[in-house]
C-alpha cells in the first residue's frame, strides 16, 4: 500500500473512530458515565491497621476481651419471678487501660419508665381490636426490669454504679491495666414478661387449663459490654429491635426450678444422673445411638401426666459452657423431650427438641430433623459446628436464638391439623433459629450495629439450607411441591421491596433501628444480594470457598462489614466494589433491557453512513483498498441477495484475504456467520449488575451469554454488542430465569412481549 492510501484509509477509521467518540462525549454531557459505581471503598472503610488487616483478616495485635459468669438462678413458677447472684470476671487483654466497665441491664426496656415506647410513631387509629385498645389505654404497664440489689468487689465492698436505661456503668477501685482481670458480683431479681400477649424475647407461656407456664429465659442476667478495636465500648442502648454484641466467655450456671420441671440450656448438663431418672438416662444413652430417627427422652404421656400435679420440691440443673457468648435456657413441666445423634466431621452432635402437647404431631415428626439438617448444611458452608448439642424449643410467636438453644413457632390447631404454611413456617424458623449458632453465636457480628451481618448471613445460609432439607427429607414436601418453598432468598422475591417507594427504604448499610421494612432491609434484601453473588455473580465455586474462609477467619471473634467484603474479594481474586457499593450503600434497584436490536450483512459495498464521512472528510472512497463493510437490513444500502450467505460468500474481499493469509488447517476451522447483529443494552435501574442473556434461535435452540456487570464502566446508561452468528436470532430475553432482581421485566425481551399489568391479570381470572 502506497503512503497516499495509507493516509486515506487512516483518515477513515479516524473519522468512524471520531463518530464514537462523539457519541459517547456527548453521553457523558447528559450524566451516562458511571466510573463512581466502580471506584473503590476506600472512602467507605477504614484503613488497615495492626488489628484489621486489608485482606479482611484479623491482624497480628488483634484482641477480644473475656468475661465469665459462676451464676446461682432460682426461678420462682407460683410468681413467675427471676432472682439471682454472679460473679463476672472481666479480663482486659486490650491495649489501653480502662477506667470503669460497662454491663448491659437489657431487661430494663420492660421498665415501667422506659422510654422505649415513646420514640415510635403511634398516631390514634380509626379503629383498634378491644384487646389492643386496653392493653395501650385502660391497664398498666407491666412491671418489668431488672432490680439490681448490689453490686460489690470480690471483698464484698460496695463498687459505685449508674444506670442509663438498658446499660450500667461500674466504677473499679482502680483502673484495670492490659492484661489484668477483674472480678465483682451482682444481685438482682426480675418479672418475667408473658412473651405471648406482650411479646418480648424470652419470657413464658400461661397454658390457663392446667395452669402451668412454660418459660424460655434469655437476657437473664447481667451481661458485659463488648470493648473492641472499632469503638472502644459497644454500649449502644437496646430499645427493643436491635440485639445483642456480646463477648466470649466460660459460663458455670445453676438453675433452681421446682422439681417435676425438664430443662436444658446452653452448655453441658453436669449432673445428669442426679436430674434424670433412670429410664430417661437409658433412652438418652439410646439417642446417642440414633442416627436417623429422634428418640424421645420424656414422652407426650408423661408429659401430660406432669402437668396435672406441681411439686412443691426444687430441684438444681447445673450447666457448664466453654467460650460462648450468651446463655438462656427453657423449663417447663410440660416439656416433651426427644433427641438424636448427627455425624459431623468426626464428632457426634446430640439434634434436641423440646415442645409442649400443643406442638404435636409436627414437633415430633420434624423439629429435630430440621436441627439435624441444619447443622450439616451451616456445617458444610463454614465449619463444623464446634458445640455438644443444638436445641429447638417450640414457643408461641417465637423465634429467638442463643448458643446451643433457640425457641421457635409454629403450632397445629386443638386438633392436630395444620396448614403447609404453619408447617414450612415451623420448619423454616427452626433452620433460621438453629443457623444463628454460626451467625452471631460464633462469627460474633454486632448486630446492634450491623443488622444485616447476623440475619442477612444467616438467611442467606438458611436458602441453601431449606433446599438441602427438601433433599434429605423428600417427605416433608407437601403434593405440589418439587422443591422447598422458600420465602426469602430467590432474586423475584424482593423485587417488590426494591422497586417500591424510595423515601421507605433505607440502605442495608444502615443501623438497624432506623431503618424502614426491617424485615426486608436485615434479612431479604442481604440473603438475595449474597444469593445472586453466589449464583449470578461469582459462580458458586468462589463464593462458597470465600465465604468458608471469612467464615473461618472470624469464628470465635467479632467481624465488621468490612472485614467480609475484603475477605470475600481477597479469597477469590474477585473486585466486589462495585457490588457491595450498590446492593449495601445504596437504595438502588436492577432494571435492565434491551432498546433496540439491528440486524447487519456484510457486504464489499459501503454503506451510507461511511459514504457520508467520506464526503465530509473530501475522500474517495475508490482511492482505498478493499473493505468490508456493515449493512443494516431494511436500509437504503440493503440488497436482498444479501439473505441467506455466508460472510465470505457475500464478501470477496474478505474472502480473498482468508484465501491469502490463513493456511488450509487454518481455513479449515474458519467460522462463517451469515448474521450480525447490534443489540443495545439499556439500564434505567442504578445498580450495575451482569447482563445474564438468552439467544434463541430459528431452530429452537438458544444459547446463555453473561456479560460482567464491568461493561457498564464507561456508560451506565447503555452499552452495545454486536453478535455474529451462523443461525438466525429469533428472539433475545435479558434475565430469563429472573436471577438478578430486575425490578421491570417488560423491556427484557425482543421483540418486545406484552405483559399484562396485575390489574387486567385480576379482571382475566374473574371473567374465567
Amino acid at each position: 500500500m502506497n503512503k497516499f492510501k495509507s493516509v486515506l484509509l487512516s483518515a477513515v477509521f479516524v473519522a468512524v473512530g471520531a463518530f464514537a467518540q462523539a457519541q459517547e462525549k456527548t453521553e457523558r454531557q447528559q450524566g451516562h458515565t458511571n466510573n463512581n459505581k466502580f471506584k473503590q471503598l476506600y472512602d467507605e472503610f477504614s484503613t488497615p491497621n495492626m488489628f484489621r488487616t486489608a485482606s479482611g483478616a484479623p491482624g497480628p495485635a488483634y484482641y477480644q476481651q473475656q468475661a465469665d459468669y459462676k451464676m446461682d438462678i432460682v426461678l420462682d413458677d407460683e410468681n413467675a419471678r427471676i432472682s439471682g447472684s454472679e460473679t463476672i470476671t472481666y479480663t482486659n487483654n486490650s491495649p489501653d487501660t480502662l477506667n470503669y466497665l460497662w454491663v448491659q441491664l437489657d431487661q430494663n426496656v420492660r421498665v415501667k419508665d422506659s422510654p422505649s415506647p415513646l420514640i415510635e410513631n403511634d398516631a390514634a387509629q380509626p379503629a383498634d381490636t378491644p384487646g389492643s385498645f386496653a392493653d395501650t389505654f385502660l391497664t398498666e404497664p407491666f412491671d418489668g426490669g431488672f432490680n439490681i440489689l448490689e453490686v460489690k468487689d470480690t471483698n464484698g465492698r460496695d463498687l459505685p454504679h449508674m444506670i442509663n436505661q438498658t446499660m450500667m456503668r461500674v466504677e473499679m477501685p482502680k483502673p484495670l491495666a492490659t492484661g489484668e482481670k477483674f472480678s465483682f458480683s451482682i444481685k438482682w431479681w426480675y418479672n418475667i414478661n408473658d412473651h405471648v400477649n406482650g411479646r418480648g424475647r424470652s419470657g413464658y407461656e400461661y397454658f390457663p387449663e392446667d395452669d402451668n407456664r412454660a418459660y424460655v429465659i434469655a437476657q437473664f442476667h447481667p451481661r458485659m459490654a463488648v470493648y473492641n478495636d472499632v469503638e472502644g465500648w459497644q454500649n449502644s442502648q437496646f430499645w427493643g429491635r436491635d440485639e445483642f454484641a456480646l463477648p466470649f466467655g466460660n459460663f458455670e450456671v445453676n438453675i433452681t426450678v421446682p422439681a417435676d420441671h425438664i430443662l436444658d440450656g446452653t452448655g453441658k448438663l453436669m449432673n445428669r444422673k442426679e436430674v434424670f431418672s433412670k429410664e430417661m438416662m437409658k433412652r438418652y444413652e439410646k439417642a446417642k445411638k440414633s442416627y436417623d430417627e429422634p428418640v424421645l427422652i420424656v414422652t407426650q404421656e408423661e408429659a401430660e401426666a406432669a402437668e396435672k400435679t406441681k411439686s412443691k420440691e426444687t430441684k438444681t440443673w447445673k450447666l457448664y459452657a466453654e467460650n460462648v457468648r450468651d446463655f438462656g435456657f427453657a423449663t417447663s413441666r410440660r416439656w416433651i423431650w426427644d433427641m438424636m445423634a448427627v455425624k459431623l466431621g468426626d464428632k457426634d452432635v446430640m439434634a434436641v427438641s423440646m415442645y409442649p402437647k400443643e406442638g404435636n404431631p409436627l414437633w415430633e415428626q420434624w423439629s429435630t430433623k430440621a436441627v439435624a439438617s441444619t447443622l450439616k448444611t451451616f456445617s458444610r458452608m463454614t465449619f463444623d459446628y464446634p458445640y455438644h448439642k443444638a436445641i429447638s424449643v417450640h414457643a408461641k410467636n417465637q423465634g429467638m436464638e442463643y448458643p446451643m438453644i433457640c425457641w421457635n413457632y409454629g403450632r397445629p390447631d386443638k386438633d392436630g391439623n395444620y396448614s403447609d404454611r404453619t408447617k414450612y413456617g415451623m420448619i423454616s424458623v427452626i433452620i433460621h433459629e438453629v443457623g444463628h449458632n454460626f451467625f452471631p453465636m460464633i462469627v460474633n457480628s454486632d448486630e446492634r450495629q450491623w443488622t444485616w451481618m447476623d440475619e442477612g448471613l444467616n438467611t442467606f445460609t438458611q436458602y441453601v439450607a431449606e433446599q438441602d432439607f427438601a433433599e434429605w427429607y423428600p417427605d416433608a414436601l407437601s403434593e405440589g411441591h418439587d422443591k422447598y418453598p422458600s420465602r426469602r432468598g430467590p432474586a423475584a422475591k424482593i423485587v417488590d421491596y426494591m422497586g417500591g417507594d424510595q423515601n421507605y427504604i433505607a440502605p442495608i448499610m444502615t443501623k438497624g433501628l432506623n431503618v424502614y421494612q426491617f424485615g426486608n432491609n436485615a434479612y431479604g434484601k442481604p440473603a438475595t444480594a449474597l444469593n445472586i453473588l453466589r449464583e449470578s455473580v461469582m459462580g458458586r465455586e468462589l463464593f462458597d470457598y470465600a465465604f468458608k474462609e471469612y467464615s473461618n477467619r472470624w469464628k470465635f471473634k467479632h467481624p465488621t462489614p468490612e472485614d467480609f467484603f475484603r475477605t470475600m474479594e481477597d479469597a477469590s481474586a474477585f473486585d466486589l466494589d462495585w457490588f457491595w457499593r450498590g446492593w449495601f450503600y445504596t437504595t438502588d434497584y436492577v432494571d435492565i433491557g434491551i432498546k433496540d436490536v439491528k440486524k447487519y450483512y456484510v457486504s464489499d459495498e459501503p454503506n451510507a453512513e461511511i459514504r457520508e464521512i467520506a464526503k465530509q472528510r473530501g475522500i474517495n472512497l475508490n482511492d482505498l483498498p478493499p473493505l468490508v463493510y456493515f449493512v443494516e437490513e431494511g436500509s437504503v444500502d440493503f440488497n436482498e441477495s444479501l439473505k441467506g450467505k455466508s460472510v465470505l460468500e457475500n464478501s470477496t474481499t474478505l474472502n480473498e484475504y482468508i484465501m491469502d493469509n490463513f493456511s488450509s488447517a487454518e481455513r479449515a476451522k474458519i467460522k462463517e456467520p451469515k448474521y450480525f447483529y447490534s443489540v443495545t443494552f439499556e439500564k434505567p435501574g442504578g445498580l450495575v449488575m451482569p447482563i445474564i442473556v438468552e439467544y434463541t434461535y430459528a431452530d429452537g435452540t438458544s444459547k446463555m451469554e453473561k456479560y460482567p456487570a464491568q461493561i457498564w464502566r464507561l456508560n451506565d446508561a447503555e452499552v452495545s454488542k454486536t453478535i455474529a452468528s451462523e443461525k438466525e436470532i429469533v428472539s433475545i430475553k435479558v434475565d430469563p430465569n429472573l436471577e438478578t432482581a430486575d425490578v421491570d421485566t417488560s423491556n427484557n425481551s425482543w421483540p418486545r412481549e406484552e405483559v399484562k399489568s396485575k390489574f387486567d391479570s385480576f379482571k382475566e381470572g374473574v371473567k374465567n
